[in-house]
């Protein structure tokens, strides 16, 4: 009987768990790693937050050395794109012109930059945060420049501002929206970190729509809707991801903000799994489907995706959790926020540490622990157990968070 065939398609976290599974519970086929990239799978948080100061080496990035993959029997097989999937067939056909035949695929493809539609997008100097090659191009073009305009006031928009700052340059940010990651925190958190910045000398405009970008063959300007014009000598734009789906929606899989899969990482295709940013996936916590950017969610995933291959089926129920860095700012997200119906804050939401609690008919959702990590952690644990609690008891500081938690 010939050898099972194993194929992961992308060279990201998902991957590189998946395979560290499937060998850790003695799966003995053949894997094949395709990435696109040319380098072996790295970290991308580092990318907007440590790896722009220039204090973090490239080979730090990497998850696993060389020797993970040759120890492993891994056939790895970088630079080259997945062209074309039939499911009917378990053909994968690659840009090269080869095709590979697997018994079992894990769609690990990820998430790309959403880009900027606007007159001058194409201009020199203009950058967006997702891959080594755009961090790198960053750097070359901080060590020349001195006015960076950010568009975009989510994670990577403030974190990038914030080691741009530090760095020396002159920061403006643009955000089209009312306030800064208003997708992630309330009003109260979002306005300390406003002024964090502003005092950080970073300039951070809202309600504010880039219509173009002015420059010959480099940009030199970032043109708002009322005319307003920004000069800059780099601009880099973070104004969100759009999940990887064109190879499993190419091949009929069912698709809808995200590769469309059950609590075992499963497509509709039984021999097609999935995990990661690709995925739209069943929330314990909402009761019904996300997609999650987050590295938590392409590890547990793809650990889940690995056992189903093997037959053992662990449903994926994981509470989410996420974080940002900026200037020495930890924020810790768990949990998520949709549907909440009441706002606690635990400190003094103008000064850190502080932590902000969402609930909704006594139920933890969510909570943003800002250089709270005991908080986060418990918060966390709330959050997992669906353990009730009442607001006045997570609001009052002196009493211990910890007894919140059932034993």
């Amino acid at each position: 009987m010939a050898t099972e065939h194993f194929v992961i398609v992308g060279g990201g976290q998902a991957a590189v768990q998946a395979i560290q599974t499937l060998r850790q519970n003695k799966f003995d086929g053949r894997i094949t790693l395709v990435g696109e990239e040319n380098y072996l799978p790295y970290q991308r948080p580092p990318l907007s937050k440590k790896y722009l100061t220039g204090n973090l080496e490239r080979d730090r990035l990497f998850l696993r050395p060389l020797t993970f993959y040759e120890k492993n029997c891994v056939s790895v097989e970088l630079g080259i794109r997945a062209k074309q999937l039939d499911p009917d067939l378990r053909h994968l056909t690659l840009d090269d012109g080869r095709t590979l035949h697997y018994d079992r695929m894990l769609l690990a493809t990820g998430s790309r930059v959403r880009r900027l539609g606007v007159p001058g997008a194409d201009l020199l100097g203009i950058h967006y945060v997702r891959t080594m090659v755009d961090a790198d191009a960053i750097l070359s073009s901080m060590e020349t420049g001195s006015r960076l305009v950010v568009v975009g006031a989510g994670y990577i928009g403030l974190e990038v501002a914030a080691i741009s700052a530090l760095r020396g340059l002159e920061v403006t940010i643009l955000e089209a929206v009312d306030r800064v990651m208003a997708r992630v925190v309330c009003p109260e958190v979002s306005q300390f970190y406003l002024d964090y910045h502003t005092r950080a000398n970073v300039e951070i405009r809202c309600n504010t729509v880039v219509s173009r970008f002015i420059g010959g063959e480099r940009v030199e300007a970032v043109e708002i809707s009322d005319g307003q014009r920004f000069p800059c000598d780099l601009v880099i734009v973070g104004i969100g991801v759009v999940p990887e789906v064109g190879l499993a929606a190419d091949a009929g899989i069912a698709c809808k903000n995200g590769i469309l899969v059950d609590e075992f990482a499963r497509t509709e295709d039984y021999k097609i799994l999935a995990a990661g940013d690709c995925t739209n996936h069943p929330s314990r916590l909402l009761g019904k489907h996300v997609r999650l950017e987050s590295v938590q969610n392409a590890i547990d995933q793809a650990k889940t995706a690995s056992m189903t291959h093997l037959g053992m089926l662990e449903p994926y129920a994981v509470t989410p959790w996420f974080w940002s860095d900026q200037y020495d700012l930890k924020l810790q997200i768990a949990g998520l926020s949709e549907g909440h119906e009441q706002v606690v804050i635990r400190g003094t939401p103008s000064k850190s540490p502080f932590t902000v609690f969402y609930l909704r008919s006594g139920q933890l959702l969510a909570v943003n622990a800002i250089n709270s990590p005991k908080d986060f952690l418990i918060g966390k644990k709330l959050i997992s157990a669906k353990t009730p609690v009442h607001a006045e008891l997570l609001a009052d500081e002196k009493i211990d968070l910890t007894s919140l938690i059932d034993n």
